[in-house]
């Protein structure tokens, strides 16, 4: 099965970009040469366990999320991937092994995308994207010790919380039930949640 073609506009991500360092106009000229767009239906995969991840995805738009099927098939979420966020195995991507994990779009998903020969070949060309990566990995890295963190140590409301702030974009396009695989509770947990907190003095006032 081929792959669906998309029209993407390589701006979103020379943006991105030129926030965490700026680009110059041969740099800028690379990345729309190495980044191809490719469109993802809603509910298809992206990336399937067993498989070895071959691709680092910017999402340009739509939405991509990044889960595990436990034994009794229960999906837990990692991570959702919407508008100028980066997402990827990156354990099967840079291990070149298969990944225990699979990825798929809630929406229709445009991403820009690029191969780990392709990320190779930018490095060499363009040492400045070493530092990029070096920084989007260490992003990466924080953001996971603070949700183990959370997972080991907060309640859910402030795990909700830290949800809403994190991903406030997304609370309307997300399901109950996305939103509680995400943060490790039941959909009928998630109810009461949201209503208790929509009684608070605290939420009224604000």
């Amino acid at each position: 099965m081929k792959p669906d073609k998309a029209d993407a506009s390589i701006e979103p991500l020379i943006s991105f970009f030129d926030r965490l360092i700026p680009l110059n106009k041969e740099e800028k000229e690379l990345v729309s040469k190495i980044f191809h767009p490719r469109l993802f239906r809603k509910r298809q995969y992206v990336l399937q366990e067993g498989d070895v991840s071959t691709q680092f995805y910017f999402v340009v738009r739509g939405c991509l999320r990044l889960y595990k099927i436990d034994e009794k098939g229960n999906a837990h979420i990692l991570q959702f991937a919407s508008e100028n966020y980066w997402i990827n195995d990156l354990g099967s991507f840079h291990g070149v092994k298969p990944t225990a994990l699979n990825m798929d779009a809630l929406e229709d998903t445009v991403v820009l995308q690029i191969s780990r020969d392709d990320l190779k070949t930018l490095y060499t060309r363009a040492p400045k994207f070493d530092r990029i990566f070096r920084v989007l990995l260490e992003n990466s890295f924080i953001r996971l010790q603070e949700r183990l963190l959370q997972n080991i140590s907060s309640t859910a409301e402030d795990r909700y919380q830290s949800f809403l702030e994190i991903y406030p974009h997304l609370i309307n396009r997300l399901s109950q039930v996305q939103i509680a695989s995400y943060l490790g509770i039941t959909p009928e947990f998630l109810s009461r949640l949201r209503k208790r907190i929509s009684k608070s003095p605290k939420t009224a006032k604000s």
